[in-house]
């Protein structure tokens, strides 16, 4: 991972979880800025080469995350937030930052059920907000490089 993504990444994950966690919405405002300096930023510093390098991260995010969006699994948010990273951190750190994503996300799923239990409505339908999952998987990859 490139240095020069750190603290962009950090900022947008940690307002992103937070407005998931309180509305159940990542905003454009927020995420489509992100993505366009996550494809412009890498092709400045880099060329070609990081050009390229965001343009894989992103598509990489976009149709993994964005199949997941048509069978329901998530919004089109968590597609926009994951494919932007992409653009920032590429695709080989992305492919794993998805993997700890989705291990964080069925931890998360697993609590929700618990508690979900306990109250007695563990078979009720509930959204769950996914960003602080994908925060946490992306998390993960910066300290597994």
């Amino acid at each position: 991972m490139h240095s020069f993504a750190w603290w962009p990444t950090i900022v947008v994950l940690a307002v992103a979880t937070f407005t998931d966690l309180r509305s159940r919405r990542i905003p454009n405002w927020l995420v489509l800025p992100f993505m366009v300096a996550g494809l412009v930023v890498p092709a400045w510093l880099f060329g070609w080469h990081g050009f390229w390098q965001s343009i894989e991260g992103f598509g990489l995010g976009a149709v993994v995350f964005g199949v997941l969006s048509l069978v329901g699994g998530m919004g089109m948010g968590d597609v926009k937030l994951i494919a932007a990273i992409g653009a920032w951190i590429g695709p080989k750190q992305l492919g794993l930052a998805m993997l700890m994503t989705a291990m964080a996300g069925g931890l998360i799923a697993l609590g929700v059920a618990v508690v979900g239990r306990r109250q007695g409505n563990v078979w009720k339908s509930q959204k769950i907000p996914y960003a602080p999952a994908i925060a946490i998987g992306t998390l993960f990859s910066f300290f597994s490089q």
